[in-house]
Parts: C-alpha cells; structure tokens; sequence
C-alpha cells in the first residue's frame, strides 16, 4: 500500500534564543531515547549499491511517504506550548564559507535532503536535514521516516540520506543510515507527539570515475553543515520548513515532483489535535506541501547568508482545511527538553567509514 502524508480518504495531508550547553540536562527522570539499528556494516554497502545502481534509478522510482491519519488536523485552541523546562539551543555548525551576496531569494539550505528506504517490496522517500553533532554525522527527520509504525518492526531498511537531491543526482555523495534514534512513546505507542527521529550516518559515498572505485567524501557536517537545535521555544516565531513534497493533492493535481527542494514560510499556531495518531500538542503551519515532505525540517532563526539556522521541529502531518481538495496544512510535534534528550542520545555518538583504501566497500570501526 502506498503511503503518502495525506490523511486517509483524500484530505490534506533567532531572535530571543537561549543557549544551552549540549551536555546540560534536558529533564530529570528515566531517559526517554530509544534506539535500533538501521544498516549493520555489511548492509551498509548493500544499500548503497542498491540505491545508485542504473544511475540512481531507484531514487527515481521510489513513492512519497507519510503517516496516514484518518481527519484533517484541527487546531484546538490558542494556548501555550507544554514546555518541559528552560528554552535552549545547540549552535549550528558549518564547514562551508558563508554567502556574501545579498538576494531578495531565499537561498536554500544545503544541509536538506531526501530520505530513501526499503518496507516491504516497497520504495519510498522522506525529508530530513543533517543537524549539527559531535562526530558531523546526524539527520533529523519524523520518526516514521526511520521507524516502520505499520508492521511493528523497529527500523526500515536500506535507509539512505541524499543531502541536496536534485533530479535523482546526490551531488555531496550518499549518507548510509547507521543507527537510528526516536521517542520511547513513539517506538512503543506510535504517540505522534513523538514523531522525530534522529539518525547517525556513515561518511558520505561517491563514485570516483577515474579511480573507478567508491571514494570516502567525508562526515555529512564537513560537506553540508550542520542545523542548529532548539527546543522549548514559544510558538510563532518565523518559521522556514523546508522538504521535497511528491505526492498528487488530493483533487489529482501533481503540483510537486519530489525532484526539487521547496520551502514554506509563516508563523505557527498550536495545539493542533489529530486522534487517530494520538497527537495531541503538534504545532501547525499554512503550507501546500505534500506526501515526500515528511521529515523536513522546521527553521527558526535562519541566515540566508549562512543557510543555517535551527531545527525547532519535523513535518510530520498535512491536511486540507478548507475542503477544497488541496493541500494547504502541515503539523510538527512540539520539541521540549524529551526531543533534546533522545537528539542529545545520538549526538556524540561516531559512525565511520564503509570505503576501504582500495576502493572497494567495507566498514573501519577504528577511530
């Protein structure tokens, strides 16, 4: 079955920051992370072979993907969030020299990408973009986008991450999923609420053609950057989500090819409820994006010189709230200090390389 953000039945689916030290502690209690993996070393290099065999045909071929939802999200109130605790931040990082020109256009982030993973005899594809960590190796994206929630299974397969996709080309190599993080609630009770995931990624893979052979393009940080992190924000401030919507609106229309990096823009309401995922505390935004844009990222903060600013959240739902058969609503859960626990579980955590000196792939679990 094909699984798209759109709800079943055809609806829709800087300033002020605080910082925080990235070994400060989020909240007390049991820590709320859990974790499984997604390519042992040896899958690793499967999954890389299957994703850019025939020119990255499979890229191409692979259907939007989403967490289905029964009704539109409906915006229960004007309330404030439930924050945990304090405001914080983890500072975003970049390797790359920051634009000098300035434009009027909005310069898209070069740390956003799309998702691409195996269930069943299926292929499908999410958002995401690499967030900044200790090791530069670490994806935010929804948690359905690294957890199967419809078979029970922990983690799905063949997970890769593309950083800049453009018309099936991955011009700063492919990222294989190591290891992948989410909410307790949402591994165990698919709470929507929890719908995050953060993911650790072997160095980046591209093929060298005139060393025919498969060349180590470094940590994901060191070529993109790395978003900053935030959590226990106030809601409504300035918000940039950016994605790769692929899927029809539900009168038919394909505005979106999933080829292509689109953002939004707008200030988010919350609470918005949707039952049927149990989500209870999602913030929302006026957007016409998607099934495919799961996982993109919610920026608060962002330079357009930079193209760096923070992840303050996840598309995870869509709707159509007006009922007029297009898209026009996205939701992400609320980060409070439990998302900067789980994120803070996989933040310091190293991944490696699976290219050996030969060219050929393997894994080196030697620092």
């Amino acid at each position: 079955m094909k699984r798209i953000l759109l709800p079943l039945g055809g609806c829709a689916a800087a300033g002020g920051l605080l910082a925080a030290s990235l070994t400060g502690a989020a909240q007390a209690g049991p820590k709320p992370s859990t974790s499984s993996k997604l390519n042992t070393p040896a899958a690793a290099a499967e999954a890389l072979a299957f994703w850019t065999a025939d020119g990255g045909a499979n890229f191409k071929a692979a259907d939007p993907y989403g967490l289905e939802h029964k009704y539109v999200p409906k915006h229960v109130s004007t309330g404030g969030p439930a924050a945990d605790g304090k405001p914080g931040v983890v500072p975003a990082t970049a390797d790359i020299p920051a634009s000098t020109a300035k434009s009027r256009n909005v310069n898209l982030p070069k740390t956003v990408g799309r998702v691409f993973f195996v269930l069943d005899d299926g292929l499908y594809s999410c958002s995401a973009s690499s967030v900044q960590s200790t090791y530069r190796n670490l994806v935010a994206t929804a948690g359905h986008c690294a957890y199967d929630v419809d078979g029970n299974r922990t983690a799905l397969g063949k997970w890769v991450f593309v950083p800049g996709y453009y018309q099936g080309k991955a011009p700063w190599g492919v990222y294989v999923g190591k290891q992948a993080f989410t909410h307790y609630d949402f591994d165990v009770y698919e709470d929507a609420d929890r719908d995050y995931a953060f993911v650790t990624v072997y160095n980046g893979i591209a093929w060298d053609r005139t060393k025919s052979g498969w060349v180590d393009v470094g940590p994901l940080g060191a070529k993109v950057g790395g978003q900053g992190f935030a959590y226990n924000q106030k809601v409504g401030k300035p918000t940039f989500v950016f994605g790769y919507p692929a899927a029809a609106h539900p009168d038919g229309d394909y505005v979106f090819s999933g080829h292509t990096l689109k953002y939004c823009y707008g200030k988010p309401v919350y609470p918005l409820t949707e039952p049927s995922v149990k989500a209870e505390e999602h913030m929302a935004l006026k957007c016409s994006f998607t099934g495919g844009a799961s996982g993109g990222p919610w920026i608060i903060g962002y330079s357009s010189n930079r193209r760096l600013g923070y992840i303050n959240g996840v598309t995870s739902l869509g709707g159509d709230t007006d009922g007029n058969a297009r898209s026009d609503l996205i939701t992400s859960p609320y980060f409070d200090g439990e998302t900067y626990a789980v994120y803070k579980a996989a933040a310091p955590l190293w991944s490696g390389s699976i290219v050996k000196k030969d060219g050929t792939l393997g894994i080196t679990e030697v620092k």
